[in-house]
C-alpha cells in the first residue's frame, strides 16, 4: 500500500481544528475505555504537537489539570495545562508536582531508523520508561495508555503491564494507518503497590 500522508483522518483533523490526525486515536481509545474523566489530573507523554492534549482538555473541563512532556515545543496553551520541553529519561519525580495522576497517556515513538528490530527495541524502551513513571506517579486505580511498535519484545512489555494493572488490553484504533506496526496498550486500574507482581 502506498503511503498517503493526507488521508481521510488528516483532512478531518484539519477541518475540525485538531493539530494532528492522532487526535482520533485517543478519541477512539477514550470512547472504548473511558480512561479520562472530568476534573482528572493527566500526564500526556510525547504530547507534541498537542493533538492528544486537545482531546484531553475537552474532557477535563476547567477543573482538570494536564501536564504534557515532549522533546519538541508545544504551542497549544490552556490555563489548566503545563507543557514541558524535556526528555522524559532526564526528568525527576520531583518535577511532577501535581502527581499522583489519574491517568498517564503516551503517544511517544522513537525517531525511526528504518531498521525494524532497532525501532521496535527503542519503542519498547520508551514503554518501560512509561511503566516506571506509572509506578511512581500514577495513583492506585488509575489508568495508562501507551503506544508500542509490535515486535519481538512486545510480549514482555505486555507482561509488565499485566503485573501492574487489573486489566491489560491491546487496541489498534481504526484511525491508525493500515500499514502501521503501532498498537496501543491500555492498562486499566493500577494495582496497589503491595499487589504488584502477585498473581
Amino acid at each position: 500500500m502506498s503511503f498517503r500522508p493526507q488521508d481521510h483522518y488528516f483532512k478531518k483533523a484539519k477541518k475540525e481544528g485538531f493539530l494532528a490526525r492522532s487526535a482520533y486515536k485517543l478519541d477512539e481509545i477514550q470512547k472504548k475505555y473511558r480512561i479520562i474523566r472530568p476534573s482528572d489530573k493527566i500526564l500526556d507523554l510525547g504530547c507534541a504537537p498537542g493533538a492528544w492534549s486537545q482531546i484531553i482538555l475537552k474532557i477535563l473541563g476547567a477543573s482538570g489539570r494536564l501536564r504534557g512532556v515532549d522533546l519538541q515545543a508545544v504551542k497549544l496553551t490552556a490555563p489548566n495545562a503545563v507543557f514541558v520541553k524535556k526528555n522524559i529519561f532526564d526528568m525527576l519525580v520531583e518535577e511532577f508536582a501535581e502527581a499522583p495522576y489519574d491517568s498517564i497517556v503516551s503517544d511517544m515513538a522513537p525517531n525511526t531508523t528504518g531498521i525494524m528490530i532497532r525501532d521496535q527495541t527503542l519503542s519498547e524502551e520508551l514503554c518501560f520508561r512509561v511503566l516506571e513513571l506509572c509506578d511512581q506517579l500514577l495513583k492506585p486505580g488509575g489508568h495508562m495508555v501507551m503506544k508500542l511498535f509490535m515486535g519481538g519484545g512486545a510480549k514482555q512489555v505486555e507482561l509488565e503491564v499485566k503485573k501492574r494493572f487489573d486489566k491489560c488490553q491491546l487496541f489498534k484504533p481504526q484511525s491508525t494507518r493500515k500499514e502501521s506496526k503501532e498498537i496501543f496498550i491500555v492498562g486499566l486500574r493500577k494495582k496497589s503497590p503491595n499487589l504488584v507482581g502477585s498473581t
